[in-house]
């Protein structure tokens, strides 16, 4: 799969190996495989991290949204909602790459006037032909155009990589677990309980494979899951479902902050959290994860 359909620049970042028609124009099939070794998405003890799953959906979409849909590679697509429900019993790390399967249906393409649209998607997962997981999102993309108009000065994403702010210091490793590598430590602690700073490296090649111009939905995805996982206590979470709802663009020149405020505590080590984003006194983003303790 070509670098630029999956808007990757690095291709050893791109999972997608083909796709196909299920021949009633709403539903394809996209394959992907995973890579036996990977400095984030197999630093869980013998299993996938979860966000694997999220970026394969993603570029998924991504390819769709040019090949079938028709649009064109210079309009700028954006999460609107992402939900996902994941088997945790198939992320297991395997010898073999084994076959990632996704049959996604769109559910709705809306197409307005002046080239912008609207994308809603269903999508089902198997990995060797066990069930892996459920997705539903709701994505946008507008052409250059109106996207410019949109984000007014935070447009250009080399101006806004080079106004990123410092790189604060990450939570201690006690703290964030050993699941998560400095490199990937996305929090940096404000010394008040539930609450933390989110800490982009735009240097860091997975987070930031090309330059952006605010932060991606997969970064605030990452902090929602380390958000849970200092507010556990555990000493290994898991997450295996995330109901997020992207409000604004998240800007890398203003500090946004993180807060975290625990649901419930199931029973056998299910922890649900409800992690939010506030940026300029603005609630940017929300992001209900949940996820089973490790031992």
């Amino acid at each position: 799969m070509s670098t630029h359909l999956a808007r990757k620049v690095y291709a050893d970042q791109v999972l997608l190996t083909g796709w196909g028609s299920h021949g009633d124009g709403v539903s394809h099939t996209v394959l992907a495989a995973w890579p036996k070794h990977h400095s984030l998405y197999t630093s869980h003890r013998g299993v996938y991290h979860p966000l694997l799953l999220a970026e394969t959906i993603r570029q998924a979409l991504t390819v769709l949204s040019h090949t079938v849909h028709g649009i064109p590679l210079d309009h700028r697509l954006g999460w609107e909602t992402f939900d996902t429900s994941i088997v945790t019993a198939a992320l297991s790390t395997r010898p073999d790459h084994g076959t990632i399967r996704l049959t996604i249906t769109h559910t709705e393409v809306e197409r307005r006037r002046r080239g912008s649209a609207r994308l809603a998607a269903q999508i089902m997962i198997t990995r060797d032909d066990e069930p892996l997981g459920i997705a539903r999102v709701r994505y946008i993309a507008h052409p250059p155009a109106i996207y410019d108009r949109l984000r007014g000065v935070h447009a250009d994403a080399r101006a806004a990589v080079a106004r990123s702010l410092p790189l604060g210091p990450a939570l201690d490793p006690s703290v964030r677990g050993d699941q998560t590598p400095l490199e990937h430590a996305v929090l940096t602690p404000l010394g008040e309980p539930h609450r933390w700073q989110l800490r982009v490296d735009v240097t860091n090649r997975i987070f930031f494979d090309h330059d952006h111009d605010h932060v991606p939905g997969f970064v605030l995805l990452e902090a929602a899951a380390q958000a849970a996982h200092a507010e556990s206590g555990a000493l290994e979470t898991l997450p295996t479902a995330f109901d997020a709802r992207f409000l604004r663009y998240v800007e890398l020149d203003s500090p946004c902050l993180i807060e975290s405020v625990p649901v419930r505590r199931k029973e056998l080590g299910i922890i649900t959290t409800l992690v939010t984003g506030r940026q300029n006194g603005q609630e940017v983003f929300s992001i209900r994860v949940s996820a089973t303790e490790r031992t």
